[in-house]
């Protein structure tokens, strides 16, 4: 049933429209984007600059037609290759949206919150989420916070919650709704993702990597995948640990190799969990000096969306 036919019926019209997640690093984008969709499709830790590519993340609920766009933290240094990247995935995010969801913590401002304001997109409502909401101990000590903040006349409304309670997420998405554009949706009722099963590995097995590595794990290290393939319901999968020096391959192949089975153990499952199939998954370490200083590595490595 198209849109005029269900207006001359009395239905109530589709909506569908693209948000932006903008935010400085470790604001919890990745945890909000997760809860939003109603499934983990973008992975979280608490290392800085986990989130490296746009990621796009539909949620359909009701007549409603949500597309998030999950995007790096912006940097406020980007002297590497790498960092540039993401740079420009963020502002290429916000050219194309029709809403942008500004994610801080509740209660705290910085120059880097200011500078990802500066690449809010004229013409655009903009909706302030004051994330982690659960952290504040009395909550009227916030609203003095909210008074300033209410002040800046970029912003069309501001959200406090957490991303970790279901009915704050239910909440941003009824404020969210009325600012889509009506029309057809853009995806199936259906689907979660635009990005593909081999893409969704990379990422499963990198979040992996940093949540077992911690702080130890420098900056500098990413995932491939060598092979993908699908024999009946069972994903063959062969990847690569790219890291920029021998010493960060045996951190993380770690004594007699129990770092990197328990890193790929963890991502087989939680493959399997995503893909709703089994799953064989080769890990490999390999060093290549430099990766993330080198553009034509960058791009090669898919940091170039």
């Amino acid at each position: 049933m198209n849109d005029q036919h269900q207006a001359a019926q009395g239905a109530p019209l589709r909506r569908f429209g693209s948000i932006a997640i903008v935010g400085r690093p470790n604001v919890g984008k990745s945890t909000l984007l997760n809860a939003l969709v109603g499934q983990k499709i973008s992975i979280t830790s608490d290392k800085a600059q986990t989130t490296r590519h746009r990621l796009l993340g539909v949620r359909t609920l009701g007549e409603v037609q949500y597309a998030f766009v999950d995007t790096p933290g912006f940097q406020l240094r980007h002297t590497r290759a790498l960092q540039r990247a993401m740079n420009r995935s963020v502002r290429g995010a916000l050219d194309e949206v029709d809403v942008a969801l500004w994610v801080v913590e509740a209660g705290t401002w910085s120059e880097a919150d200011e500078r990802v304001g500066a690449l809010l997109p004229a013409g655009r409502p903009v909706i302030l989420v004051a994330n982690k909401l659960d952290r504040i101990r009395g909550r009227e000590s916030l609203l003095p916070w909210l008074a300033e903040r209410g002040r800046d006349p970029r912003l069309a409304q501001i959200v406090p919650l957490s991303a970790r309670r279901e009915a704050d997420v239910r909440r941003l998405l009824e404020v969210i709704a009325p600012y889509l554009p009506e029309g057809p949706w853009g995806f199936d009722a259906d689907a979660l993702t635009d990005r593909s099963e081999r893409f969704m590995a990379a990422e499963i097995l990198r979040e992996k990597l940093f949540r077992l590595t911690g702080d130890e794990l420098p900056y500098g290290s990413t995932v491939l995948i060598d092979q993908f393939e699908e024999q009946g319901r069972q994903r063959r999968i062969a990847a690569s640990i790219v890291v920029e020096r021998d010493s960060h391959k045996a951190m993380v192949i770690g004594a007699g190799g129990a770092l990197i089975r328990r890193i790929s153990t963890e991502a087989r499952q939680d493959m399997q969990k995503l893909f709703d199939a089994p799953v064989f998954l080769e890990v490999w370490v390999k060093t290549r000096s430099g990766w993330a200083d080198d553009q034509a590595a960058v791009r090669a490595f898919g940091y170039e969306d």
